[in-house]
């Protein structure tokens, strides 16, 4: 068995004329929990759909979990597990029975014990019958993974798997990952929300179908050469604009109630900040994730909106 759950060079995928991968290299080790991150519209479904067999690449070459990406979808699909961004189980049929036709489907053996050992597992016996259509989303994310992970696969790809739940519910998500990361299944799971992205042992962020950076949190944090200045004073939003206007000022966003200035020049950013704003208290804080890739998708000329 290869150390590497994936490892794919100079993926590429084209529709018609739009490039929407652009020469991608993965090596992503076995057991791992890794985070795609990226604008709308940066690559990060078309690169997982190829990894896992459902679209073939129009350049590129590579293996997930030892299977040819190419020539080998069918064990792949097999052996992964993929968690739509859209709910995509039967609406009219109960969670037991959602979990029951999915058993079929991999011809699982005594499937419905494995249902049940299943629905207990994450929290679903009380709700069995059920049916999924009436469920919230935070529920319905419940039922999806209990669908996806069923049959024990090697590797568990999640496309924005908590987009439209409650934070609890979150919360409560992430914590089955981390079980699953604990027991051996490698993870990779694509995610606009940078607390999430945090929980990750490694992220590759993505824009215009091109990798940008990868790697740990603190390792990209650092790599951006980003200092940080915060502020709370009073009426601090209306300085913004100006701010961001300055050339030695990266980015100023919001956070709460407070400013975070940021640029690469720790002194021409404190000069620039306190000429603007002489008046107001400036501390330098630790320039987080969320910061960060502000500026980088600045960088890549991106509308940072679309974080």
């Amino acid at each position: 068995m290869t150390e590497l759950a994936i490892d794919v060079q100079q993926l590429v995928k084209r529709f018609d004329k739009k490039l929407a991968v652009d020469h991608v290299d993965l090596q992503m080790p076995r057991g791992k929990v890794w985070g795609f991150l990226g604008p709308n519209g940066s690559g990060k479904t078309t690169t997982i759909r190829m990894i896992c067999g459902l679209l073939e690449p129009s350049e590129g070459k590579g293996y997930c979990l030892g299977y040819d990406i190419q020539s080998e979808q069918a064990a792949i699909k097999l052996a992964t597990g993929y968690m739509t961004q859209k709910f995509s189980f039967w609406e009219d049929l109960s969670i037991r029975e959602n979990l029951e036709f999915v058993a079929r489907l991999y011809h699982l053996k005594d499937a419905k014990n494995l249902v049940s050992k299943t629905l207990d597992s994450l929290g679903l016996a009380s709700r069995q019958q059920q049916l999924a259509g009436t469920l919230s989303g935070g529920w319905k994310q419940r039922l999806a993974l209990a669908a996806v992970t069923m049959h024990n696969p090697q590797l568990l790809l999640l496309d924005e798997p908590t987009a439209g739940v409650d934070p609890q519910a979150r919360r409560e998500f992430w914590d089955q990952i981390h079980l699953l990361a604990s027991q051996g299944m490698t993870i990779l799971v694509s995610t606009h929300y940078m607390d999430e992205a945090e929980r990750c042992d490694h992220i590759v962020y993505l824009a215009d179908g091109k990798i940008i950076t990868q790697g740990t949190v603190q390792q990209i944090i650092l790599e951006s050469g980003l200092v940080t200045y915060r502020s709370n004073a009073e009426n601090i939003r209306e300085l913004a604009p100006l701010l961001r206007q300055q050339e030695t000022v990266e980015h100023a966003a919001y956070f709460g109630a407070a400013l975070h200035v940021s640029g690469p020049d720790k002194t021409a950013l404190y000069n620039t900040i306190k000429r603007v704003a002489p008046d107001i208290n400036w501390l330098e804080v630790e320039t987080t994730l969320e910061d960060t890739f502000i500026a980088l998708t600045k960088r890549a000329g991106l509308n940072k909106e679309h974080l």
